[in-house]
């Protein structure tokens, strides 16, 4: 008989359960639109919805490979994140630019510029 998952956990050690969380992270951060989108517990209508587009509209834009940033800022943004971009170097990260959207008032905050930060 299958045991859940959460029983077998909470029997793992305190290492390994580092471990597996460590693990879900890295492949959390590794995640393509459509896998993103059902991590965030959002259905395509849901998402079409917060986008003000259709559902097959939200389809395409998760099979693409190429597409223009601010289409996938308000994607992100429709999920509740927010997009930035960073560029690495050998000698450290640097955060190139901010995506911000609208405000609550519906007028554009614009991109902020000059956010650069090294790891």
């Amino acid at each position: 008989m299958a045991q859940k998952f959460d029983k077998l956990f909470r029997k793992m050690s305190p290492e390994a359960q580092k471990r597996v969380e460590e693990r879900v992270d890295q492949e959390y951060q590794a995640l393509a639109l459509a896998e993103l989108r059902e991590a965030q517990d959002l259905t395509q209508v849901q998402l079409a919805e917060k986008l003000g587009i259709d559902q097959g509209a939200v389809s395409k834009i998760e099979r693409r490979t190429d597409m223009y940033l601010s289409t996938l800022r308000n994607v992100i943004q429709a999920m509740g994140g927010q997009l930035e971009l960073t560029a690495r170097f050998p000698t450290g990260r640097i955060q190139v630019l901010t995506f911000r959207g609208k405000d609550r008032s519906g007028k554009k905050n614009g991109k902020r510029r000059g956010s650069r930060t090294i790891r």
